[in-house]
């Protein structure tokens, strides 16, 4: 991955989103962000400890993923996590 691309899982089984997280920390990836509440963050935080990757690879993961507007729905998740790629994109910070 280089630094035009970003990753997201959404998938909540670790089985299947750690795989891509190891190749995305290990990129030049702008964006990695994660579906999930804040003590599956914890959890996959955890496993990632213990697969060698410091707290500084781990702080490049959004998780809870996208901009907290209060999405409900599936289409509304999708806008938020939208939102927070282009923000991370263009380099923009919310005031």
């Amino acid at each position: 991955l280089s630094d035009k691309d970003c990753l997201v899982t959404l998938t909540h089984d670790p089985k299947i989103d750690d795989s891509g997280l190891k190749i995305a920390l290990r990129s030049d990836a702008f964006y990695v962000g994660c579906l999930g509440s804040r003590k599956t963050h914890k959890k996959r935080r955890d496993r990632l400890l213990k697969m060698g990757f410091s707290d500084g690879d781990i702080s490049r993961i959004h998780a809870p993923v996208g901009l907290d507007i209060g999405a409900i729905t599936p289409e509304e998740i999708a806008v938020s996590i939208m939102s927070e790629v282009i923000l991370k994109l263009r380099k923009i910070e919310l005031r």
